[in-house]
């Protein structure tokens, strides 16, 4: 199966997981269901969750569990979108090629939209039916957290905001803001599957060392569609960093060296994938998409 094809199918079963987890309900809470429902089945890549199923497959992990964490993550993932878009943070319009939550609903909806799929999250890690090992479920739910909160995605975000403020910034400062706000959560999607298959600390150390390099290489190539990118194809506003000023990988590196260091880390990421041979083939070769994608 080509990339594409396995991206699409793991897509869409994801999608159809998220669809039954995140169900809507007659009563005073709708509009919030609603609301979580608009933030999450709104496609895009689900590049977190290919992640979290791929690594899972590595270990002969059951679908139906890898599915479940590969469905929480997204959830992670969307409830930091619809935060950050919103008018205190980045105040975003565009999302995904359409109204971002809080233009849709209302601001007050969006941020209690936010807060349901990112406790609806733990709770789907929690339920036995996401493995049978209540030790495993305890180490996802506490490696999620510790990737979400405030010495991963939520400190990253913090740090970002600071960053407007700080034309200073060195690449060295810049590099962990982006491995909290963004790496955080692709290595723990990474390794998930190690988890779930309890796999020796070689192999995870391994996913970790893949992760971090790709969480780099995917920042970068995010930097640099803000620069190059159009907003039709990327879905999402483009140019805010530089209208604001903001240090990123581009505006350090310029253009061409950022191009060459996002390749560069990607042969890196890949490279760390040796041990598990043919089987990780496709992970492989999302470290090499990362930095061709055009959205």
């Amino acid at each position: 199966m080509t990339l594409d094809a396995a991206m699409a199918a793991a897509a869409q079963a994801v999608e159809e997981q998220l669809d039954r987890l995140l169900p809507v309900y007659d009563d005073a809470e709708k509009r919030l269901y609603e609301a979580m429902r608009y933030s999450t089945l709104a496609g895009g890549k689900r590049l977190r969750p290919f992640l979290v199923l791929e690594g899972a497959q590595l270990f002969n992990v059951a679908r139906g569990c890898a599915l479940r964490v590969a469905a929480a993550v997204e959830m992670i993932h969307c409830y930091s979108l619809v935060h950050d878009d919103l008018p205190a943070m980045d105040d975003s319009a565009l999302r995904r090629g359409r109204a971002t939550t809080h233009m849709q609903f209302d601001e007050a909806t969006a941020i209690l939209a936010g807060d349901g799929l990112l406790t609806r999250a733990f709770e789907v890690l929690a339920d036995p039916a996401s493995h049978g090992d209540a030790n495993v479920r305890i180490e996802l739910v506490a490696a999620l957290a510790a990737a979400a909160g405030p010495a991963g995605m939520v400190g990253g975000q913090m740090f970002d905001l600071l960053a407007e403020h700080d034309r200073t910034l060195d690449i060295g400062a810049i590099t962990r803001l982006q491995r909290m706000k963004t790496g955080e959560l692709i290595a723990f999607s990474s390794v998930a599957g190690a988890i779930l298959g309890k796999a020796p600390h070689a192999a995870r150390t391994a996913l970790a060392a893949y992760a971090h390099d790709l969480g780099l290489a995917f920042q970068i190539a995010d930097d640099l569609l803000d620069v190059e990118g159009d907003a039709a194809e990327v879905g999402k506003d483009v140019g805010r960093d530089a209208d604001a000023g903001k240090a990123t990988f581009v505006s350090i590196l310029g253009l061409e060296r950022a191009r060459e260091q996002a390749a560069l880390l990607a042969e890196q990421a890949a490279g760390h994938l040796d041990m598990f041979a043919d089987k990780a083939e496709l992970l492989r070769q999302v470290a090499r998409f990362v930095v061709t994608r055009r959205r």
